[in-house]
């Protein structure tokens, strides 16, 4: 198979695409994404040839819990924005107890996710309740630092290859859309078939998250 030319977009472009799926759905992970037509019955996709890459030497974990990849040195425009983004979340988004970004300026996922998965709380935990942070939301995306989008696919492709082998097999693939990489994870986002509060879930995370680059521990 051959892979789609890598197409590089500005922040601003990836930002857009990315934040329809944010707040389209109310969901706790981006999963927006879903195998192509070469999937078999178990979820594999042809291209899983790409996922048996060894990890690159930067694969260990960052001081901040993200993988790969350098951080960027001290607080950023893009950690401004975001932190913005986490005021309004606490004081309008309904979400007092939402968690300070990274140093590096990306969320703290594991702690976002835990206070989603709250009974009652998952509904706005993507840019606040009604959508009130929805344009601090888009302010942090468009400051995010521009990324291979390549690369992204072919880590998030990893990612999706080794959560089925560990157990978790209906994890679907990551696609290519204009050049950007979406998502993978739930076949069905918006009614979830993958309960990711499971241990067998959490276990298979646990072992996979090496194999998405750093910023990407988000996304899938």
């Amino acid at each position: 198979m051959t892979f789609p030319r890598t197409n590089p977009r500005s922040p601003r472009t990836t930002a857009r695409l990315r934040l329809t799926a944010l707040v389209a759905l109310p969901v706790l992970a981006l999963t927006v994404g879903c195998g192509g037509g070469d999937d078999g019955a178990d979820g594999t996709k042809k291209s899983d040839v790409v996922a048996d890459v060894p990890d690159t030497p930067g694969a260990s974990a960052e001081k901040d819990g993200n993988k790969t990849g350098a951080p960027p040195a001290g607080k950023s425009a893009f950690y401004d924005a975001q932190l913005k983004y986490v005021q309004c979340m606490r004081v309008k988004g309904g979400y007092k107890d939402f968690p300070d970004p990274k140093l590096s300026g990306y969320l703290d996922w594991d702690k976002v996710n835990e206070i989603g998965s709250q009974p009652g709380r998952n509904e706005g935990i993507k840019g606040g309740r009604n959508g009130a942070c929805v344009t601090e939301l888009r302010a942090a995306m468009d400051a995010e630092p521009e990324r291979d989008q390549q690369k992204s696919y072919e880590s998030m492709l990893a990612h999706a290859k080794c959560m089925r082998d560990n157990g978790v097999s209906r994890f679907t693939n990551p696609t290519m859309s204009g050049g950007n990489a979406q998502p993978g994870g739930d076949p069905n986002p918006a009614s979830p078939s993958i309960d990711t509060d499971s241990p067998a879930y959490k276990k298979a995370r646990k072992a996979c998250e090496s194999k998405l680059l750093y910023g990407l521990d988000g996304m899938q």
